[in-house]
C-alpha cells in the first residue's frame, strides 16, 4: 500500500469520515483536489478492509463526480468538479437512475434515449427520463400528470406473510411496469393500473395506452383503454403494419405470456388472446418484450419473482404467434449470487446504441452483506450481445467500462425540469399545494388523512431519495395558535414510514417510525419549553442508517437514529422524502427550502 505524502493524516481524516457521514462527498472532493483519485480508492480499500464495501463505492463516486451529486429540481447540477484529468479514468456507476426507479423500459429515437419506470401509488405517474449518452439523464416529464387520468385510490399495499421463507412481501397497487415505444412520429406507453378490491368492487387490472407526438412537452393525450386481464404489457409494431400487445396473463396461481393484435388508435382487440410461452419453470413469467431480428421474433421475459430468484429467459419463433422455442442456454441472465452487491436483477428491456453495442436496462437492488436495500428497486445498465440470434446479458456490475459507451467522457448525473420531480400520494388535491417558481417555498394545506391511510391522499409532497449518503431538510413556519402536526417524513407506503414533526397542541417535537410488515413501531416525544413559529427538521442518512435532527435556533438537536434494515424488505417501491401537514381543521403551513438528496 502506497500513501501519498502530499496529504498527511489521511487516516485521521478517514476516522472523521466515520463520525460524519453526511460530509462524505465534501471530504472526497477535498481529497481529490490534492491527489490522484485512483490512489485514494486504494486507500479506502486498505483502510476499511472488509468492514463495508459500500463505503468505498460511496466515496469513489464522490471523487468521480458521479451521479450521487444530482440536481434537486432547480435546474442546476450540483455534481462535483472532478478536475480536468478525471475523464480518462472515469467509469459509469450503476444504478443509472438511483432511487425509486423500478421496471425500466427504454427506446432510442434519433440521438436520444427515453426511459420510463413504474410509480405504483405515487402521483405524477410514470416518469420520463432523457439522455443522449446513457450517462447523464434528465427527468423531463411524467406520462400521468393530470388528476383523473388514472384513479389511484385503490392502490393500497398488501402485506403478504411468507412463513416458508420467513419474510413479508409488500405488494403495492397502482401503476405497474410501463413499456415505451416509438412508431411513425408517435411515442407510445402501455401500462397497467392495478386496482385493489373493496367491499363493493372487485380487483381489477386496468390497461391503457398513452401517446404523445412531442415527448418534450410533458403533455400526453387522453388515455386509450383496452381489455386485458394481465399486467406488464409490451407493444410490438410489426413490419407489416400490424400491432401486438404482449403481457403477463392472469389468473394464476402463476402467470403466462399472452398476446393479441390491437387497433392501437382505439384499443379495440383485433384477435383472440393466445398464450405464447409459459417460461422455463420459474414462477411468475412477466415483463415480456418481443424484438424482431433476422426474421426471428425473440421473446424475452422475467421469471422467478422480482426478488432473490429474479432471472431473464428467452424464446424465439419465426411466426409472431409461435410456437416459441426456448433458448438452449436459459436463463440468459442468471439470478445474482448472494455475494454480489447488486441483486434481484431482472425485468429487462434491450436496445442498440449508435455504435452497434447492445445494452439492457433492468431493475436491481443494492444490497449490503447484512441484507439492507432500503433504496429499493433501481434502474441499472448492463452490456448485452447477440450470438446466433440469441441474446446474452452480462451480470450487472457496480461499474461499467465507459469505453463501450458512445460518449465515454460524459459526466454522470441526474437532473430534472423544474417541478416535475415532486411526488404526492395517490390522488392529491393539488389546490392544497402552492409551489413557487423556484421551488423554494411550498404552502401546504393540511388534511385529516394520516400517512397510515391505505386509500386516501394525505397532505404530503416530496421527492425520491436519490443518494445513499446524503441529507434532506426543510424549514416550517407555523402559527402557534393552530392545531397541526407538520414535519418531514421518509415514506414508502401506508405500512412503512419514519417521520419527525412539531405538534403545536402538545408543544413538542415527535419522532415516529412504523413498519407493520416487521411489527415495528416507535414513538418518542420531546417537549419544548416554549411555543415556536419556526422549526427546521433534517434527516442525515447513509446506506446503514437515518439520523433525525431538529432546531429552533442555532443548535441542532439529535432526536433518533434508525437502522435502514428496519425499512428494508421485499417490496415494489422506494423511499420518498417530503413534508406533510396533519390537522382536523384546515391549516396552511409555509415550508421553505425543501432539500431532498
Amino acid at each position: 500500500m502506497v500513501w501519498d505524502n502530499s496529504l498527511p493524516d489521511a487516516e485521521v481524516q478517514m476516522e472523521k469520515f466515520l463520525k460524519a457521514w453526511p460530509q462524505v462527498i465534501v471530504m472526497a472532493k477535498l481529497l481529490h483536489l490534492k491527489t490522484d483519485p485512483n490512489l485514494y480508492r486504494e486507500v479506502l480499500k486498505h483502510y476499511f478492509e472488509e468492514k463495508d464495501a459500500s463505503i468505498v463505492e460511496t466515496v469513489w463516486r464522490g471523487l468521480m463526480g458521479a451521479k450521487d451529486q444530482n440536481d434537486q429540481g432547480d435546474g442546476t447540477d450540483s455534481k462535483l468538479d472532478a478536475g480536468p484529468d478525471t475523464a480518462a479514468t472515469m467509469s459509469l456507476s450503476n444504478p443509472i437512475i438511483p432511487g425509486f426507479s423500478p421496471d425500466p423500459s427504454i427506446v432510442k429515437v434519433g440521438e436520444w434515449y427515453f426511459l420510463v419506470n413504474s410509480t405504483f401509488h405515487m402521483f405524477p405517474g410514470i416518469p420520463v427520463y432523457a439522455s443522449k449518452d446513457l450517462v447523464s439523464w434528465k427527468h423531463i416529464g411524467n406520462v400521468i400528470s393530470r388528476p383523473g387520468q388514472v384513479i389511484l385510490k385503490q392502490s393500497d399495499t398488501e402485506v403478504n406473510r411468507m412463513p416458508d421463507v420467513g419474510e413479508v412481501m409488500l405488494a403495492t397497487g397502482g401503476l405497474f411496469a410501463p413499456t415505451i415505444r416509438y412508431n411513425n412520429g408517435t411515442f407510445y406507453v402501455v401500462c397497467t393500473n392495478v386496482v385493489r378490491a373493496t367491499e363493493d368492487t372487485r380487483y381489477a387490472l386496468q390497461n391503457f395506452v398513452a401517446t404523445t407526438r412531442d415527448i418534450w412537452s410533458g403533455q400526453w393525450d387522453d388515455l386509450i383503454w383496452y381489455d386485458f386481464d394481465g399486467i406488464d404489457p409490451s407493444i410490438l409494431f410489426d413490419d407489416d403494419g400490424k400491432t401486438y400487445i404482449q403481457g403477463s396473463k392472469s389468473p394464476g396461481p402463476y402467470t403466462r405470456i399472452a398476446q393479441f393484435e390491437i387497433d392501437i388508435a382505439t384499443g379495440k382487440k383485433l384477435s383472440e388472446e393466445k398464450i405464447l410461452w409459459e417460461g422455463t419453470g420459474g414462477v411468475y413469467p412477466e415483463g415480456p418484450h418481443i424484438y424482431k431480428r433476422n426474421g426471428w421474433y425473440c421473446l424475452m421475459v422475467s421469471e422467478g419473482g422480482t426478488h432473490e430468484d429474479h432471472m431473464i429467459t428467452m424464446a424465439r419463433s419465426r411466426n409472431v404467434w409461435g410456437p416459441y422455442e426456448p433458448c438452449p442456454e436459459n436463463p440468459i441472465l442468471v439470478p445474482a449470487s448472494k455475494d454480489m452487491y447488486i441483486r434481484h436483477t431482472g425485468h429487462c428491456d434491450v436496445f442498440e446504441d449508435e455504435n452497434g453495442q447492445w445494452w439492457g436496462v433492468l431493475l436491481g437492488v443494492r444490497r449490503d452483506k447484512d441484507g439492507r436495500y432500503n433504496m429499493g428497486r433501481e434502474s441499472h445498465l448492463t452490456p448485452a450481445k447477440w450470438a446466433d440470434d440469441w441474446l446474452r446479458l452480462e451480470s450487472v456490475e457496480a461499474e461499467i467500462n465507459t469505453s463501450r459507451l458512445a460518449s465515454a467522457n460524459a459526466e454522470q448525473g441526474l437532473t430534472a425540469v423544474e417541478g416535475v420531480d415532486f411526488l404526492y400520494i395517490r390522488d392529491p388535491v393539488l389546490e392544497n399545494y402552492k409551489i413557487d417558481s423556484g421551488s423554494k417555498t411550498i404552502s401546504v394545506t393540511s388534511s385529516s388523512v394520516d400517512l397510515s391511510h391505505p386509500r386516501e391522499s394525505p397532505s404530503f409532497v416530496g421527492k425520491r431519495q436519490r443518494l445513499h449518503a446524503g441529507q434532506s431538510s426543510a424549514t416550517f413556519k407555523i402559527s402557534a395558535s393552530s392545531k397541526v402536526k407538520t414535519g418531514l417524513a421518509v415514506y414508502k407506503d401506508e405500512h412503512r414510514y419514519l417521520r419527525v414533526f412539531y405538534d403545536t397542541a402538545e408543544r413538542a417535537v415527535v419522532y415516529g417510525f412504523v413498519n407493520n410488515a416487521k411489527d415495528l413501531k416507535k414513538t418518542e416525544q420531546r417537549a419544548l419549553d416554549r411555543d415556536v413559529d419556526t422549526i427546521q427538521f433534517r434527516f442525515e442518512y447513509t446506506e446503514r442508517e437515518y439520523r433525525v435532527f431538529y432546531t429552533t435556533g442555532k443548535d441542532w438537536e439529535h432526536v433518533a437514529t434508525l437502522d435502514t434494515l428496519d425499512m428494508t424488505g421485499p417490496d415494489f417501491v422506494g423511499p420518498v422524502i417530503g413534508v406533510f401537514a396533519l390537522a382536523q381543521e384546515s391549516v396552511t403551513v409555509e415550508v421553505a427550502d425543501l432539500q431532498v438528496e
